[in-house]
């Protein structure tokens, strides 16, 4: 990896965390451009079925290291080539079929909630407090993230956040879509631990193919293509499918074989 990033793997969940707590996690245009790297290897490792995404110590990001940017922001050509990582971290991210989940505590402001939306899931501690800031540094957000941003919680919260830049807890959070669940700080881990459980167990031959497809729709496709009905037809005939009736039929949990 590269400094303050960690990969790690339990089993058949990788993890990675943003591991720069001095600096509440802000995020080094070299962590950016690792992003991918790490998407990738979870992607082509087939022991792996999820990533998670969380923080060392209170917090998980509080965004992007503003003390890079005199330096590397400093003209407009700088300044594209500096976005070129962030772009590059959340498509990785957005593209990939295997689930990822951010795991959120503290602070999860600017890039670090640009990346939690990027993700499939988020669970939020009930300590955490949620912004995007572009509206205090004089930037435009990325396209591709305001538009995820939109698919979750609506036009009008998403210019709440991205024209005012206030943060919002948790529970605020949770009430306008932006998080899928809020638990006691203490009970975080556990309780997102439970999930990845329960998608390892699931087919990944449904949960892959399904989020393909979910990406394809959030990204504005009004009907099927080619791509979604070999994603379907494949899963007709494929191990998974056969298991999941059998097992249904005979009152047993399934037994999914597809990596």
């Amino acid at each position: 990896m590269t400094d303050g990033l960690e990969f790690t793997r339990d089993g058949a969940v990788a993890r990675l965390t943003f591991s720069r707590p001095e600096k509440m996690n802000a995020i080094t245009r070299g962590m950016w451009a690792a992003i991918p790297g790490a998407a990738a290897e979870v992607e082509a490792d087939p022991g792996l079925k999820v990533l998670v995404l969380t923080g060392a110590g209170r917090h998980f990001s509080a965004g992007a290291d503003i003390g890079e940017f005199r330096e590397l922001r400093s003209t407009a050509a700088a300044a594209a080539k500096y976005d070129e990582a962030v772009d590059s971290a959340v498509a990785a991210l957005t593209a990939m079929r295997k689930p990822t989940v951010a795991m959120v505590q503290g602070n999860c402001i600017g890039g670090g909630c640009q990346i939690s939306v990027a993700c499939d899931f988020r669970f939020a501690a009930d300590d955490a407090r949620f912004g995007i800031t572009p509206a205090k540094l004089g930037i435009v957000y990325h396209f591709a993230s305001t538009r995820q941003l939109v698919s979750l919680v609506g036009p009008a919260n998403a210019k709440y956040f991205l024209l005012s830049g206030e943060l919002v807890d948790a529970t605020r959070a949770r009430e306008i879509g932006l998080v899928n669940d809020v638990f006691p700080a203490a009970d975080l881990e556990s309780a997102t631990a439970r999930f990845t459980e329960t998608l390892c167990g699931r087919s990944q031959a449904s949960v892959r193919g399904m989020n393909r497809i979910i990406e394809k729709i959030v990204a504005g496709q009004e009907k099927t293509d080619d791509e979604v009905e070999e994603i379907r037809l494949a899963a007709l005939h494929g191990e998974d499918y056969a298991e999941g009736v059998d097992a249904f039929l005979n009152r047993r949990a399934p037994k999914f074989t597809y990596r």
